[in-house]
């Protein structure tokens, strides 16, 4: 499954009411380490279908940033059963990333 950039329109029904744990990467494309998780994020989304991967732009969705309280990006959320499970701020390795997902 490729990564799909969600709206906040949709992020209810696809991240929060998911019957399976769904990544959010928050991202900017003026941010070198986003550049860097995006590719390794891309590739966990493809490796399962046990999970779901979605990218959050914070110039696009602002109101999301606010709300999951994204000060720095890129960061990184687990969500499971509709709350927050994991968070890490910053790039991290592919190892690091999917272990979150655990």
């Amino acid at each position: 499954m490729a990564v799909v950039e969600i709206t906040t329109e949709r992020f209810e029904t696809e991240v929060l009411k998911s019957d399976k744990p769904v990544l959010v990467d928050f991202y900017a494309d003026w941010c070198g380490p986003c550049k860097m998780v995006a590719p390794i994020v891309h590739e966990i989304s493809e490796e399962s279908d046990a999970y779901k991967v979605f990218k959050v732009n914070v110039d696009h969705s602002p109101e999301l940033s606010a709300k999951y309280n994204v000060l720095s990006i890129p960061t990184l959320i687990v969500f499971k059963a509709g709350k927050v499970a994991q968070q890490a701020v910053g790039a991290r390795s592919k190892e690091a990333i999917k272990a979150m997902l655990q």
